[in-house]
């Protein structure tokens, strides 16, 4: 039995990579990848051996690695964030369930999370994360998920915001949490998060409606208790409230 190893490398590859994650990759001989994504830890373990393809090709990306494994080449399939969330992990899963390659997942620092401290403390109550991306799931899923966040007054934390294709769906989400909260709702906006070129900027719910964001941007809506403290976006998790 072999093991191919599914790493989540953080938002940058250098800053926010976990020291498990670092280990892995160390030790394997072929990294398996999207290409911008290889590129951000190639300066790290220059001396691996790469293969890189490009987005839309996971599939035969992954099946590319398991064949590999199976060879006996010790090798990790790698993702930004979390390789959990939005990542290779499931699809890893499904395409070695019926080989003789074991799946071991290693965990990463997630955009949410990572852009969350950005912000201050953004995730600190109870959070949902939503792709506005429609590749794989039907808008009209994504605008149900949508309303029943927004209607459980959760906090929204919403990845892929807008593509050229896709150019009005962050203002088509605003307007289904509009619904539910107000206009002056705290929200965030983070830029290339622990890259170079980061922005950060917290907004209201209304202001948010009308910004052009991309698919570098994560972006935080949040509940009826978020607020700002000295200028960081926080949401209370209700420890001030106990008696």
């Amino acid at each position: 039995m072999h093991t191919l190893y599914i790493v989540g490398i953080g938002a940058e590859g250098k800053k926010t990579i976990t020291t498990e994650a670092i280990k892995v990759i160390s030790e394997c001989d072929l990294i398996v990848g999207y290409t911008v994504y290889v590129d951000l830890i190639k300066e790290q373990f220059p001396e691996k051996e790469y293969y890189t393809s490009a987005m839309k090709q996971e599939k035969q990306r992954v099946s590319y690695a398991i064949q590999q494994c199976a060879n006996g080449k010790k090798t990790a399939v790698i993702s930004s964030g979390d390789s959990g969330v939005y990542g290779m992990a499931s699809i890893a899963h499904e395409l070695a369930e019926n080989t003789e390659v074991e799946i071991k997942v290693i965990s990463g620092v997630s955009a949410c999370l990572s852009g969350s401290a950005v912000l201050g403390a953004a995730v600190s109550h109870d959070f949902v994360v939503i792709s506005l991306s429609d590749l794989m799931t039907p808008w009209e899923v994504i605008q149900k998920r949508l309303s029943l966040a927004a209607m459980g007054d959760f906090v929204i934390c919403i990845y892929n915001p807008s593509s050229k294709k896709r150019a009005d769906y962050l203002k088509k989400a605003c307007d289904i949490v509009l619904q539910y909260q107000k206009p002056e709702t705290v929200c965030g906006i983070v830029r290339n998060i622990g890259r170079e070129g980061e922005q950060s900027s917290i907004v209201s719910l209304a202001e948010l409606r009308e910004i052009q964001t991309d698919m570098f941007t994560t972006v935080f809506i949040g509940n009826s208790q978020t607020k700002i403290i000295k200028g960081k976006m926080v949401t209370p998790r209700g420890y001030t409230y106990e008696n």
